[in-house]
């Protein structure tokens, strides 16, 4: 692929400035209020997506047929990037549902179809997703415990979940289950769609991550019954509905952790040139230049390894490898970038008069969500390893 591949495409120029201008100037100086979680935070965020849709910036990866903006995968990538600046910027385009948007549309039956997704899309009801589980480690899931017994015509669900993202908001949680016990790998388990006013699902408790409440539930299955029929796809295709959840949305969750490196980097060149120590200022610090240098490099190392992985998906390939690198890479960027503008504010910038103290805490989840590191590592060093037992070899270039 030449450079200008990396760069954005024209006609993608005018959609991603828009989001750009929405974020910086609605989006961002809103986050004080947003982050109270009041009343208050409430209908701003749903004036600030009143604004987007009279815009025509709502739901832009959703595809046109269920009303979203239909852009296509490798342009809704570089809108991506900078809709991440904010981490309510999701939620305010009416993006936040995407990945479950785009799983449903691929398995949902019909009446599915109706219940959840087209209102998911309209931004009228929340999504939750729940995999892992407070009892075993989960970055081996074939360990997972929480069960689904056919009785009928229904499902009996029984176990516990945690970091069931959003449950406390959600109109369902799409649950992963073991519903063929006998079975020996991952085709053990499938996907279950639980409405979350079904008596027996219950709330345990919110977990707040590093200090945030941001919707991260602990939640038990007290033989909660649901009708056969909310199966999602086939019985035990559970994991590869997950795998195919999984592997766009960890390019968007690198596209949009390079739209808060951005952000950092911004807040961080701002400050060397704005503040004045010993005499001149930070900005002609040479310990505060590496700053900027590190900051450049591995935000444009991470931002080309992204690029590169979305152009083989969009071409069709799976890019397990490439997927599995910038994940790690990614989040790894994230954090040092982050870590970098505070150092420069010094004692200003562990405290909320900059977004940076929240943008650091938040970057750590990164590092563990959709995969610990551990894994992304092991799994992408043994599959270039792979290829060299099978003679093949790894080229850079060609691969």
């Amino acid at each position: 692929m030449s450079m200008d591949g990396f760069a954005v495409p024209d006609h993608v120029r005018p959609v991603r400035d828009a989001v750009h201008t929405f974020l910086t100037e609605r989006v961002e100086p809103a986050e004080p209020v947003l982050h109270e979680g009041s009343e208050a935070s409430a209908a701003l965020l749903a004036e600030l997506q009143d604004e987007a849709r009279a815009q025509g910036l709502w739901a832009l990866g959703h595809p046109t047929e269920l009303g979203g903006g239909g852009l296509p995968f490798l342009d809704y990538v570089y809108v991506n990037e900078v809709q991440g600046r904010s981490e309510f910027g999701q939620i305010a385009l009416g993006t936040f549902t995407l990945q479950d948007s785009l799983m449903l549309h691929q398995y949902a039956n019909d009446e599915q179809r109706d219940r959840w997704l087209l209102p998911l899309v309209r931004g009228e009801i929340s999504p939750s997703f729940a995999m892992t589980e407070p009892d075993v480690a989960s970055s081996d899931p074939t360990q997972l415990q929480t069960r689904a017994v056919l009785d009928g015509d229904e499902w009996v669900i029984s176990g516990r979940k945690w970091f069931t993202t959003n449950a406390n908001k959600a109109a369902y949680t799409t649950v992963m289950v073991r519903t063929e016990p006998d079975a020996p790998d991952h085709s053990a388990f499938s996907m279950i769609l639980v409405p979350t006013d079904t008596p027996g699902y219950r709330i345990v408790r919110e977990t707040p991550v590093l200090g945030i409440r941001g919707g991260h539930c602990e939640v038990a299955y007290d033989d909660v019954r649901v009708p056969a029929s909310n199966l999602l796809g086939p019985r035990g295709h559970g994991f590869l509905i997950a795998q195919q959840r999984l592997g766009p949305g960890r390019i968007f969750h690198c596209m949009r952790w390079l739209g808060q490196a951005q952000r950092a980097f911004d807040l961080l060149c701002n400050r060397l040139n704005a503040r004045t120590a010993f005499g001149e200022p930070l900005a002609k610090k040479q310990l505060m230049q590496q700053h900027v240098f590190e900051s450049y490099a591995e935000i444009q190392a991470a931002r080309l390894l992204t690029l590169a992985a979305a152009h083989k998906i969009d071409a069709g390939d799976q890019a397990r490898v490439e997927i599995g690198a910038i994940k790690v890479v990614g989040a790894r960027m994230l954090h040092n970038v982050i870590d970098r503008a505070i150092q420069a504010y010094g004692a200003a910038g562990l405290t909320d008069d900059t977004p940076l103290s929240f943008m650091y805490r938040a970057a750590r989840f990164g590092r563990i969500y959709d995969g610990p590191d551990e894994v992304h590592v092991h799994t992408v060093a043994r599959r270039i390893l792979k290829e060299y037992r099978d003679g093949t070899g790894w080229e850079f270039g060609l691969r």
